[in-house]
Parts: C-alpha cells; structure tokens; sequence
C-alpha cells in the first residue's frame, strides 16, 4: 500500500477490490458473494487463530461497507483511479484541503486539529474519506464574536461493531494521537447492549481545545454495526435468507439455520413458498426498551439450473400430472 501525507499525518491506501478478490469490474452480486465467503471463514467466532481472523474481517468488512453503496463505491473508483502512479497517492482537486472523517487532513492554515485513531475498526483511508465529520461549536468563531471564550468544536469518528457485541455488550480500548504529538491516548470506551448503527457513542472532553478559555469540544464515536455474512438487521430484527430445494419446499423438511448463540433446528412445513418468512422469537437484537427482536428466516426455492436426463423425465412427469 502506498501512503501519501496531508498535513502532519498520512493516509495508506486501501484496494478494497484485492481485498474482497475482485474485479473493478465485478457486479453488486459477485461483491456479495465475495463478501460472505471471506466473512465467514475469517469470522472470529468460528477462525482458529481469532486476533488474525479479527483484523481480517473487519479489513472486509471496511470493503464492503464501500464497495456495496453505489455511491462510495463511484467515490472510491474516481479516488482511486491514479493513486499508484508516479507523484503518489492523490486525492481528487474536488475533495477539496479537509477531508470528511475523524481524521482531518489539511492543506494549508491552522485551524484544523488532526486526529489518528486506533481500535475503532476503519482505517486512516476510511475515516478520511468515507468516515464521520467534525461539527463545529455554536458557541462563538463567527461574526465578531472573537474576545470571549470559544468551545472547541466536536469531532466525529467511526467504530465498528459486530452484531455480537451489539447482542452483549463490550468495552473496546480506542487510542487516540493528536497532530504534533507523540502521546497517544487510550480510553476504555464502554459499547453498550442494545446499540444500534448510526447511534453516537460520547466522550467528552476529548475534542478540540477550546480558545481564550473556552471548554473542549467532545468525541463522538459513530456506531457502524458489522455487516454479517448471515444475517441483515432491521430495526433490532435479525433477517436471515436460506435456499432450499424445490422438494423441500413440497414435502417440507428441517433446517439447520444460524442465530447468533448457535445453530437451532427449524421446521419447514410441505407446501411452503418461495419469499415466506418464519419467526424465531427473541432470536435478534435487543432493542431500546431491552427486550430482544427476533430472528426471521426466509425462505427462497432454489431451481437447480442444470438437470440430468432422469431428472428432466422427473418433472416431465410431474408437468404431466398437473396437466402442464
């Protein structure tokens, strides 16, 4: 990876397409699919060597989370497109001298404080320029307001969180290094039960230093909840797609179907149709009042897409019967 400086830190590029081991090419479907694959042999619950599988899984994640929004993704490529070639990594003009995230880059002036985190589970290159943004303090730095005190303004970061500590609960160490200091700082951040995405984690304090005796702004931790290779969340509900056969789905079966707290067995009755959902109760998340969403599989009737010859006069049969 090739890492380009802006103001007093650097930025190391990140090839989410090598990193999911795709084409720049590949369609919404094969980046999913490559997602879920990778997901699933480095999830921490399941890999051997659980510290490697971490940093891995969430590397893919950050490569999805980019590359399967349009928008970041149409970011990403203009980005990207020359960041390689000679002069090194460079932004486009249109990004313009402080980039969103909770890093800010800069440059030119002084009136910008720069951050590097550590433990949020992003990356410089993520945070930069797909991350969280700096607010500035309502109280003063605008219209001659410049004799009394300033707040320093509010910063805003990223933190990824898996959907078991969503599930649990966690306390996560995130380190924290200003611009033109050796210090880092670490703090016990507290990720509570029951979080939800986009949900501000708050410590306070910890943003920029405030002017003429003005009080610090704070941090603000923004929740990004880790995509799982298994599971869609909506709301504090857990949706989980399973492909069947065509004659399970006739004469039913049993499935063994993933939650978060292991496997349970599910019934599917005869008859059933493709797109029909069946609820595990309390099987999900929990929500603001505490109680646990639930988990809901549906069901999608996989039609095998090459037949033998029995197999063809099997359902010709079965065409015949139904009068087909």
């Amino acid at each position: 990876m090739h890492a380009k400086r802006f103001g007093a830190m650097a930025v190391q590029f990140r090839d989410y397409y090598e990193t999911l081991g795709v084409s720049k090419t590949a369609t919404d479907e094969e980046i999913r699919t490559a997602f879920r694959k990778l997901a699933r042999k480095h999830h921490p619950d399941v890999a051997k060597d659980k510290k490697t599988a971490e940093e891995k899984f969430k590397q893919i994640n950050e490569a999805y989370e980019v590359l399967s929004d349009p928008e970041k993704r149409k970011k990403y490529d203009q980005l990207g497109a020359d960041w390689n070639q000679p002069g090194g990594f460079q932004p486009p003009p249109r990004w313009g001298g402080q980039q969103p995230g909770g890093r800010f880059y800069q440059s030119g002036g002084d009136d910008g404080v720069q951050f590097e985190f550590g433990g949020t589970g992003f990356s410089d290159f993520f945070e930069t320029f797909f991350g969280g943004g700096r607010g500035r303090s309502a109280f003063g730095g605008f219209g001659g307001r410049q004799a009394t005190a300033e707040r320093g303004s509010d910063v805003e970061a990223d933190i990824m969180v898996t959907l078991e500590e969503a599930l649990h609960g966690s306390t996560r160490t995130v380190s924290l290094r200003r611009a033109g200091s050796n210090k880092v700082e670490n703090y016990q951040v507290k990720i509570p039960r029951g979080v939800h995405d986009g949900q501000r984690i708050r410590l306070a304090g910890q943003g920029e230093a405030g002017a003429r005796g003005g009080k610090s702004g704070d941090l603000f931790l923004r929740v990004r909840l880790a995509r799982h290779p298994d599971f869609s969340v909506e709301g504090s509900d857990l949706i989980h797609e399973a492909k069947i056969a065509p004659w399970q789905a006739v004469l039913g079966t049993e499935l063994k179907t993933p939650t978060l707290e292991g496997s349970v067995r599910l019934k599917i009755p005869p008859g059933t149709q493709s797109g029909q959902r069946f609820r595990l109760r309390e099987r999900g998340l929990p929500g603001i009042s505490g109680k646990r969403g639930d988990l809901y599989v549906v069901v999608q009737v996989s039609v095998p897409k090459k037949l033998t010859e029995r197999e063809r006069e099997i359902w010709g049969q079965l065409a015949k019967l139904h009068g087909s």
